[in-house]
């Protein structure tokens, strides 16, 4: 669901990005995501008390505010340089780009010792050659507009791992409120001291911030935190790199676009990918045992 939105959210941003500066994007943009995700907080502490379901998260609120802060901040860092890059660069060049998180999230992962299966990394090498097929084109060249949109696929990976780390220990609803308020704060700083934000380029993109707002910030990114409780990080990053192939389908099925055969392989490998990787290990095990008798 996270995926599906980002992907029909990418033209939305793209819009904005023609309109309104980085910082200030990202401080409406926050500040708009922060009410959905206090009403789907308030709404599901409700249901579960009543049930009698609820359970304290284990971290206490320390850990909420200190993974507040982390997913807050490096939110931040991510969404201006992804919002500055698309302000410059190609929007397929800009999602594959982006997207190579999946990539980056397993080599960092080795930092804090946290291996990748071989049915895994074979899944982000298809996906990757997928998403290359599927967003760009034959007259692919590096531009250095693009560092901006390299930077920010490596703070996404970073911003995986920093949920990956503080999702068990905390209320996922919370935690995602708290960054918001985070990104909301540091973003708006920020737009204070580099920018001048203007009300009319605010009012004139307002429907694509609205839209990012609510739902690629106020619920993809909480059902993000939320999906990521018990998960493999890796194997996250692939699911979640799917925006890709949802973006290109929304414009073919909405925008009336026509995609190419190149395309659509790039489509069919991602979703071979993201198959793959959920194939348990044990059934590899025992399909390799079998032949081997």
């Amino acid at each position: 669901m996270a995926a599906l939105i980002w992907g029909t959210a990418f033209v939305a941003q793209s819009v904005s990005a023609d309109l309104v500066p980085p910082f200030t994007f990202n401080t409406v943009r926050s500040a708009v995501a922060i009410v959905p995700a206090g009403i789907m907080l308030a709404v599901f502490t409700a249901v579960q008390k009543r049930r009698g379901t609820y359970e304290r998260p284990s971290g206490g609120m320390r850990s909420l505010i200190i993974g507040g802060i982390f997913c807050g901040t490096v939110l931040c860092v991510a969404s201006s340089f992804q919002q500055t890059g698309l302000g410059e660069t190609d929007a397929g060049k800009a999602s594959f780009i982006t997207a190579l998180y999946i990539v980056l999230v397993p080599l960092l992962g080795l930092l804090f010792k946290r291996r990748t299966g071989i049915t895994t990394a074979i899944s982000v090498a298809i996906a990757v050659v997928g998403m290359y097929l599927l967003c760009i084109g034959e007259d692919f060249s590096v531009q250095g507009s693009d560092m901006y949109v390299l930077v920010c696929a490596l703070c996404f990976a970073v911003h995986i791992l920093v949920i990956d780390y503080f999702a068990p220990k905390t209320d996922g609803i919370a935690l995602s409120l708290v960054q918001f308020i985070v990104c909301a704060i540091e973003s708006g700083i920020l737009a204070v001291f580099f920018e001048r934000p203007s009300l009319d380029s605010i009012i004139a993109s307002l429907g694509s911030i609205l839209y990012v707002g609510i739902f690629s910030s106020g619920v993809a990114y909480t059902l993000q935190i939320l999906a990521q409780k018990g998960s493999d990080p890796t194997v996250v990053s692939l699911l979640l790199s799917l925006e890709s192939v949802f973006g290109a389908l929304a414009g073919a099925i909405i925008l009336h676009e026509v995609m190419s055969g190149r395309e659509y392989l790039g489509c069919v490998l991602m979703l071979c990918a993201v198959m793959l990787a959920q194939i348990p290990t044990s059934v590899w095990k025992k399909l390799f045992a079998k032949k081997a008798k």
